[in-house]
């Protein structure tokens, strides 16, 4: 007998990773494709099998034992239970299960290459649609983030079953401003504060308040330079954390693109927006002729005024920033390329020997405005550039603390909606009584 998606058991296979990720035409084909099996302490798979099946548990317990010895113990309800029981093929375990259990079997040709539909997105890449989940489940939220969407299959179970919970008192320091990056980390329960000092002596700037489902921490991993604020714990929290390797080989290299000197030019040509992360400072110096200044720091600041339409290519001083820039930009999904090697590839020796014999590279246009300035005016006017920068850099932290405040009030109020909706129903049920 197929599954119906409605039942006990379709809403549990909905769960089940990469299943869950599947738009709902294609998740109601499968389950109109596949069928459940029931057994009794007897073996779902043995040591050394060879079948191409994908083993998901639905109801009971099952042990994965080798040689005799028990591995693991997986009830249904657990999170193991989301991915396929020991999927390696040949199995490197048995399972057995204790007492009667209810499992699925799926060819994993099926998850690989599932039922296709009009204008399907590509099957290399997950997808997922909002669905009235419980807002507190951590998982559900992670699947929902851009970044995660676009993942191969395998890498974000690879993720998921790489992850470390750690667990932190109210009041402790999650990450300091200045210390070195070593892990992204998703909260998993809990509610953190961010706060950022714009100078050594300067007051805390309060900047976000962090709670389930939202990460942190990619900044530092992305471009190597120190932690940018400081992250608190506003109750007891518990964090899952990706270690630097895994989050650079899982998540960085399958989600970044990079693009040289002349690809960047004809995606500009298409209408592709350049924008330059660096300082304003770095920026005044010199860049390249078309490029908008948007320091990374600001670039949250400027996410609205970016149109969704065109793709936005990235450029710092040596790709590093723009590394962290891209991976913001992908998060409120907007495309986003990296000009490899930033500035410093166009401005080696090398490079410019080359310029003058291929005409191809005179498009390149640096701007110098220093050499246009006498040694007077440049004094007063960095004196007074110092103490604009100052100022304007305090009014951008206040507006990135409002435009935080904001979205979390939005997605507090998207909340509080949904489950207003979810109890007026419940009236209307026991009112019609």
């Amino acid at each position: 007998m197929t599954v119906d998606v409605n039942s006990e058991d379709g809403l549990i296979i909905r769960k089940l990773i990469p299943l869950a990720t599947l738009p709902s035409v294609q998740f109601n084909t499968l389950c109109a494709k596949i069928a459940t099996e029931e057994i009794q302490e007897d073996f779902l798979f043995k040591k050394g099998d060879i079948a191409t099946q994908l083993v998901y548990l639905l109801k009971g317990v099952i042990t994965l034992q080798a040689s005799g010895l028990v591995v693991e113990v997986i009830a249904a309800n657990s999170e193991s239970a989301r991915f396929a029981l020991a999927h390696q093929i040949p199995r490197k375990i048995d399972a057995i299960a204790n007492g009667k259990v209810r499992f699925l079997r799926l060819n994993a040709d099926m998850i690989n290459n599932p039922p296709s539909i009009a204008d399907k997105e590509d099957n290399s890449y997950m997808v997922i649609e909002e669905t009235d989940d419980d807002p507190d489940d951590w998982m559900t939220a992670l699947l929902r983030s851009p970044i995660f969407q676009h993942l191969p299959p395998a890498n974000l179970q690879k993720i998921l079953m790489s992850l470390e919970a750690i667990t932190f008192k109210k009041g402790a320091t999650l990450l300091e401003q200045g210390g070195i990056g070593d892990y992204y980390y998703l909260i998993k329960q809990g509610q953190c504060l961010l706060t950022r000092k714009p100078s050594p002596n300067a007051k805390e700037i309060k900047l976000a308040q962090l709670a389930n489902g939202d990460t942190f921490g990619e900044d530092s991993l992305l471009s190597g330079a120190p932690r940018n604020v400081t992250i608190t714990a506003l109750t007891d929290i518990v964090l899952l954390r990706l270690d630097k390797q895994r989050f650079i080989s899982l998540i960085k290299e399958p989600s970044l693109k990079f693009i040289d000197y002349a690809s960047m030019q004809e995606v500009l040509k298409n209408g592709a927006i350049l924008l330059d992360v660096r300082s304003q400072d770095d920026y005044e110096q010199q860049h390249l002729k078309g490029s908008i200044s948007a320091p990374f720091f600001s670039l949250r600041m400027q996410l609205k005024t970016l149109s969704h339409q065109k793709p936005v290519v990235v450029v710092c001083q040596n790709g590093k920033v723009s590394e962290a820039a891209a991976f913001l930009l992908l998060r409120h999904k907007i495309e986003a390329m990296i000009l490899k090697g930033g500035i410093e590839s166009l401005t080696q020796p090398n490079f410019v020997a080359h310029q003058q014999k291929d005409a191809r590279f005179q498009e390149i246009s640096f701007i110098d405005n220093s050499t246009s300035l006498l040694e007077d005016q440049i004094s007063v006017l960095k004196m007074d550039n110092e103490v604009l920068k100052n100022t304007n850099q305090q009014l951008k932290d206040k507006c990135m603390k409002l435009e935080f405040d904001k979205q979390y009030a939005e997605k507090q109020c998207r909340i509080l909606h949904k489950q207003m909706e979810k109890l007026t129903q419940i009236l209307d049920k026991l009112q019609q009584r």
